[in-house]
């Protein structure tokens, strides 16, 4: 059984599940991720496009339908007797079915690590007693867990192996439709419906704002494959600004761009890895908001200040999320050039603290060799 619940778990995930075919090709697997599983070979009992939301409040509309998955899973660990259980991020969910595999004495692989060292580290000791063996990503997260007791490797960052543009500028702009002689702006607004609805608009007027004040501009938007395009441009077409949606292409976008506004995910480090200058972006439900302050106990949201320990991206969080303020980050780094360079040159440290490419393969093994393990007892 493998499960992943958001976009870049279900790419994680697809993968891993690849690699470790490469490995035993007999191999097969069930649970719940998105295309790139199910391309893989999963056989998945629900799409994790229907259940990806941020925020703590965000899940009470999506709670009905998460639920009945979590106990279609959890009936199918008596029924299947899975081998093996590979959890990608996803905690909420992932770490109940944990337990519940636990209670049946099934092995459980936990690859990508829930933020516990962010907040919420009672969910140490569940993993502590439910999880067999980690797979972390982050190279400070090994040391982390291996202080509480449990069995971890550092694998380094799959995106090592998926960040990279394919075209050169020219060719990019080309078929994106861009403009060699104007300010490019990507648009990353997240893969969630809740928070594009949440980001998009401001990032929106945002632009507004840039083009009253710059030119010559022009917006470019890299559409998430969780998210309906319609969904998109109909959020576009209430504001005066023109946005080319583009669909599969957002490394050759991001770096085509010359900054991006980035909602705060996995994309700020996809933009750090291609070495863009970019604004963070964060803003969940007001009472999402104040719940998570009590309780978060870190100094920056974005990976690529988590990762080099200090600011090197601006961060606008909840209500300094708007369209003034991003617009004016954004223009800071188009006008001054010196903070944009620097910005580039810091984001480009970030590629070596992340270990060497290979995270996949390093994980499969890890997995076979459970399986392995199992086999043998």
């Amino acid at each position: 059984m493998i499960a992943a619940g958001e976009a870049s778990g279900d790419l994680h995930g697809g993968k891993l599940i690849r690699a470790m075919h490469d490995i035993d090709p007999s191999l097969s697997f069930y649970g719940i991720g998105g295309n790139n599983m199910r391309e893989a070979g999963v056989e998945l009992l629900a799409d994790a496009a229907d259940m990806a939301v941020v925020g703590l409040t965000e899940v009470i509309f999506k709670l009905a339908a998460i639920l009945r998955v979590m106990r279609r899973l959890k009936a199918s660990l008596a029924k299947e007797r899975p081998d093996l259980v590979i959890l990608i991020d996803y905690p909420d969910f992932n770490l109940p079915l944990a337990r519940a595999a636990r209670k049946q004495g099934i092995q459980v692989l936990y690859y990508i690590s829930p933020q516990v060292w962010a907040w919420r580290k009672s969910r140490i000791e569940t993993i502590r007693k439910t999880v067999d063996r980690m797979a972390v990503i982050l190279p400070f997260e090994e040391k982390f867990y291996r202080d509480v007791g449990v069995d971890v490797a550092f694998v380094g960052h799959p995106l090592l192996d998926e960040v990279r543009k394919k075209y050169e500028r020219s060719e990019a702009l080309n078929r994106f439709g861009l403009r060699e002689e104007a300010i490019t702006v990507g648009i990353l607004s997240g893969s969630r419906r809740s928070e594009v609805s949440r980001l998009l608009p401001e990032m929106l007027m945002a632009c507004r704002i840039m083009m009253e004040k710059l030119s010559p501009l022009q917006f470019v938007l890299p559409l998430a494959g969780t998210l309906d395009p319609d969904f998109v441009r109909d959020i576009i077409r209430q504001f005066p600004v023109k946005v080319n949606v583009i669909r599969d292409e957002i490394y050759d976008v991001i770096a085509v761009s010359d900054a991006v506004m980035v909602a705060s995910g996995t994309a700020t480090l996809e933009t750090a890895l291609l070495e863009t200058p970019m604004v963070v972006v964060y803003k969940v439900s007001a009472a999402s908001y104040a719940i998570g302050r009590r309780f978060i106990r870190v100094d920056h949201i974005s990976l690529p200040n988590i990762i080099a320990g200090r600011a090197i991206v601006p961060e606008l969080i909840q209500d300094d999320a708007n369209a003034g303020r991003i617009a004016a980050g954004m223009m800071e780094l188009i006008v001054q050039k010196e903070k944009a360079r620097e910005m580039r040159t810091a984001l480009a440290g970030i590629r070596g603290k992340l270990g060497t490419p290979g995270a996949s393969q390093r994980t499969a093994q890890i997995a076979c060799d459970m399986l392995h393990k199992k086999d043998i007892s």
